[in-house]
């Protein structure tokens, strides 16, 4: 059972409402005719008061597409969970998603990369979230998750040279991380990754707790059918 929402993590009506609107559009998508249609997105993403959102690639037909919860079971979940602890982050203060919200399979039924055109139509549904999910500090985990938040609103991390540093980004605080697969470490090590995690611990905790009045923009109503 999660602990009660402290005074600084509270969750507005109207967020609620837009969520569940999001959730439901989400579930009715069919645009992608290459993908598993496993719509990982609700309630177990985690809070919508959260002071930190993830945001990952797609859904792994051994994890999220079976569990229905994004990062979870397969190895880069589980790799997730350890580099989370090494933040001192607990999973139930974050909220995790994803680029593309259903497992893209090649015709063998295994996991492959989004395509460009995948990733532009999956992105309103990101933009939403992001429009609804105040947190201040955004976490990109993966190229594809960092250029997908790019398209949304420009800024000029680039993973390779800002991994782990602090950008502002509508009014907001956005880090670049390599995504927690195992294939990640042919281009991160894993003791640099481990640094990178220990340090984006220290940026949330030095991130003001307050919700910067920028990110509070018409986009979630302007997405509402």
């Amino acid at each position: 059972m999660r602990a009660p929402a402290s005074p600084e993590q509270t969750i507005a009506p109207t967020d609620v409402v837009a969520f569940t609107r999001l959730v439901r559009d989400v579930r009715r998508c069919l645009a992608c005719e290459r993908m598993a249609h496993s719509h990982v997105l609700g309630p177990a993403n985690g809070r919508l008061d959260a002071k930190i959102m993830f945001v990952a690639e797609a859904v792994g037909r051994r994890g999220g597409a079976i569990t229905g919860v994004p990062l979870s079971r397969d190895e880069s979940g589980k790799r997730f969970a350890q580099f989370l602890a090494l933040a001192e982050l607990r999973r139930d203060d974050v909220f995790v998603t994803n680029a593309i919200l259903c497992n893209p399979i090649d015709g063998c039924r295994r996991n492959r990369a989004p395509t460009k055109a995948e990733v532009a139509r999956c992105r309103p549904f990101l933009e939403r979230t992001l429009a609804i999910v105040h947190a201040p500090v955004v976490v990109t985990l993966g190229r594809v998750a960092l250029e997908s938040v790019r398209a949304i609103a420009r800024h000029e991390a680039w993973l390779t040279s800002d991994v782990a540093t602090a950008v502002a980004w509508r009014g907001r605080t956005l880090v670049p991380l390599y995504h927690p697969s195992r294939q990640s470490t042919l281009h991160r090590p894993q003791d640099s990754q481990e640094r990178d995690w220990r340090r984006l611990g220290e940026i949330v905790r030095n991130a003001s707790v307050e919700r910067p009045q920028q990110d509070r923009s018409p986009i979630a109503v302007a997405s509402l059918p």
